[in-house]
């Protein structure tokens, strides 16, 4: 049923940079969404609401939370849910440990996330916290697929006011560097299930113990279910080979992974990469590393910190140190200024971020010299590596992407009801001994069966039957809307892409499109995609989940400079929508710098065309023409943005992102003055527009005096919300206006 007290259109708070924009922008939204009788809602998925909602049991009543997130996952299942999501933290174990430590610090009762639990207490506690971690808002909230491209207005401006681009050599010694066996890619089983069944995951060690790993899943009839494993030893082997091999090149290495969403398999790889980086000081003082509580796979920051409780601070730091200068390759730096390396942290290894910045760059990466150099991109498992190696190896027999003249690739991601990996993290296990896993049905069936050995990492992933029928159908809604190349990403040589061509061929069969499509691998399709946006001409890349995530940063940050600028629609099952503003990489440098230097440069322009699209769907929903009215002005404000260059700077002292919501606030009210659609709505908006119009040089004069010193926000993960509004809304005289 559906329900009555559902707000018209629900804003998230999140977390870092695209929250602090929300305390300048929310309240213009509010304040002009009023006038068209539009009432807008907010909910709470950030980190810290979430572990508030999770242990509520010492809270007081005041510091209780609802868990919003749990509520939004009921909403979008509603057909009247229009949801505008932010982009939010997929919390890796440090940031989650560092959420908590503010929290205590600010009162809260909560626990203290166990890293190695021992009693039963302790092991609820870190069940808990596991459910909070990696990528725990979207699976929940995406109850549909994809639908992610640059809006017109934002791919017009980037085409006549290119980013920079580096300069390729077909010399470049920068490579990408994966598994040649031993991954997920390769061991890879996958079926469709006949009908609804019911399974168990377990593992039978060599001496014949058997230990049910995960119990209760459930499948309806035609879901497409995965079993693979990465061998832990192959995995080694690759990585020493590797940082030998850059050795000798002379060149940087780095590490390219998703330790943040993919929160169970690629924390563990990434602590692996540590653990091989810094091999002769773990052989030398393992046991002391291993009695501080050193886990490899939290990086080399949290190592560093827990040397003082190892008795031998000095002397394994001045081996660090040797290690690092002598033996090992130098490495690609997060932040060569500060000394931040690749492997410091696991939420700074983010593949669809880092890997397109190094595209960018002409394939080079900053070193510990703070130089630019050639790098060796390690990718150890092969599903989507080839993305990346082939897009290198176009771009040295090509030169760099032109902006000016570049064609642009849409994208519709397969991604409802937690489809294909990131919906696999309960499925995963880092496997304790040497044996057998098996996925057994409910009649006793063997449904896939592994030989693993102590310490691989296993995992299950699924796709269901309406989600990919519903992706198919999205695609050819899309293609016969853009008239363009329209490609599957699909290898048939791999075991769940060959079960989802089964689908795909026979619905475009049955719609009479099959010649308007073509079904490649992702390596041929990259190299299809590339040749075909050089000449000018549009793609839309039809994908899978992670692929999706990867394609959407790719293809943006070449095209645009950017990803947060892309216009991304779900459309939900059920009939809502959910609109998302893009990605939010870079945001907590964002946030250091309001910090520091009261300068916020995160641009909300991905805000702007999901708040355009959630009005629009709205006047289609509720047949509220003044809520189309006010889209069609957000369109045009969107663009006066962009034509009038009213972007943040990146520099402090120039306008920031409280100057781009002002001038946005602006347009939007002249747009809504000047429309002859709607009387009513135009003389509401005409005052306010000539006001602020006629207020601009003090407005822009107050914001301007508010930056340039360090501001205290009240904490980073749960900022103080008086506080933060003091900051973020500096300008009197607009807050006057807005109200």
């Amino acid at each position: 049923m559906s329900d009555p007290n559902l707000p018209d259109i629900i804003y998230t708070k999140v977390d870092e940079a695209p929250e602090l924009a929300s305390f300048s922008l929310l309240p213009i939204i509010r304040s002009f969404a009023s006038a068209a009788g539009v009432n807008v809602g907010l909910k709470d998925i950030s980190l810290a609401g979430r572990i508030l909602a999770t242990f509520p049991e010492k809270l007081t009543d005041a510091q209780k939370q609802s868990d919003d997130l749990k509520d939004l996952g009921r909403i979008v299942k509603e057909p009247e849910a229009n949801v505008i999501k932010l982009p939010n933290i997929s919390a890796s174990v440090p940031q989650l440990v560092a959420a908590v430590k503010e929290l205590q610090s600010q009162g809260y009762d909560i626990p203290d996330y166990p890293d190695e639990p021992q009693t039963d207490e302790e092991k609820q506690v870190r069940a808990r916290y596991d459910g909070i971690k990696g990528s725990a808002v979207n699976p929940v909230l995406r109850e549909g697929n994809s639908d992610r491209r640059a809006a017109a207005a934002v791919k017009k401006y980037a085409m006549n006011n290119p980013h920079s681009m580096g300069d390729w050599s077909s010399s470049s010694k920068t490579r990408v560097a994966a598994m040649d066996g031993g991954d997920f890619f390769s061991n890879e089983v996958s079926t469709t299930l006949g009908g609804e069944t019911t399974m168990k995951i377990e593992h039978e060690a060599a001496d014949g113990t058997v230990t049910v790993l995960k119990d209760g899943l459930s499948f309806p009839a035609g879901a497409v279910v995965d079993a693979t494993y990465m061998s832990a030893e192959a995995l080694d082997d690759f990585l020493a080979r590797e940082i030998e091999k850059t050795k000798e090149e002379g060149i940087l290495f780095s590490l390219h992974m998703k330790a943040t969403m993919m929160k169970v398999s690629d924390p563990i790889i990434f602590g692996h990469a540590v653990k091989m980086f810094l091999k002769p000081v773990f052989d030398k003082y393992g046991e002391e590393l291993k009695a501080a509580g050193v886990n490899p796979n939290s990086g080399i920051k949290d190592l560093m910190a827990r040397l003082d409780d190892t008795g031998k601070a000095d002397e394994i730091r001045a081996e660090i140190d040797r290690v690092m200068k002598e033996e090992r390759p130098p490495m690609y730096m997060v932040d060569s200024g500060k000394g931040i390396t690749n492997l410091h942290v696991p939420s700074d290894v983010i593949i669809d971020a880092s890997m397109p910045a190094v595209i960018r760059a002409g394939g080079k990466g900053w070193g510990p010299d703070d130089g630019q150099h050639d790098v060796v991109c390690a990718i150890p498992d092969n599903s989507y590596a080839p993305v990346y190696d082939e897009t290198i190896k176009y771009f040295k027999e090509t030169g760099a992407l032109d902006p000016t003249t570049s064609g642009t690739v849409q994208n519709i991601g397969l991604m409802a009801q937690k489809a294909e990996e990131y919906g696999s993290h309960p499925t995963t296990f880092e496997i304790p001994a040497d044996g057998t896993v098996r996925m057994v049905d409910g009649s006793g069936n063997v449904v896939h069966s592994h030989s693993v050995k102590a310490g691989d990492i296993w995992r299950s992933a699924s796709a269901r039957k309406a989600p990919i029928e519903d992706w198919v159908k999205l695609a050819i809604e899309r293609q016969k809307a853009e008239g363009c190349e329209a490609i599957f990403w699909l290898d048939e040589s791999r075991a769940h892409d060959a079960e989802l061509i089964k689908y795909v061929k026979p619905i475009l069969e049955e719609q009479g499109v099959a010649d308007n499509f073509k079904i490649m691998a992702p390596r041929e399709a990259t190299r299809q995609t590339l040749e075909t946006i050089r000449k000018g001409e549009n793609s839309i890349a039809i994908t899978g989940n992670v692929l999706r995530d990867y394609l959407t940063d790719l293809f943006p940050i070449l095209e645009l400079g950017t990803s947060a600028k892309m216009l991304s629609i779900v459309k939900l099952m059920n009939g809502g929508g959910l609109f998302e503003t893009g990605a939010g990489g870079s945001a907590p440098k964002h946030v250091q710098q309001l910090q520091e230097q009261n300068h916020l440069r995160w641009d909300s322009l991905g805000e702007f065309c999901a708040l355009a699209e959630s009005l629009k769907f709205l006047a289609d929903q509720r047949n509220n023409e003044k809520a189309r009215i006010l889209g069609e002005g957000v369109e045009a404000a969107t663009q006066g943005v962009l034509d009038h260059d009213r972007s943040p700077s990146r520099k402090v002292g120039e306008p920031d992102n409280r100057d781009s919501h002002f001038w946005f606030a602006l347009y939007w009210a002249e747009a809504l003055a000047a429309q002859d659609k709607d009387a009513d709505i135009a003389a509401h908006f005409k005052p306010i527009a000539e006001a602020m119009k006629s207020n601009a040089d003090q407005i822009t004069k107050e914001l301007a005096e508010a930056q340039g010193q360090a501001v205290d926000l009240g904490g980073y993960y749960h900022p103080d919300i008086d506080k933060t509004a003091k900051v973020m809304r500096p300008s009197g005289t607009l807050n006057d206006l807005i109200g």
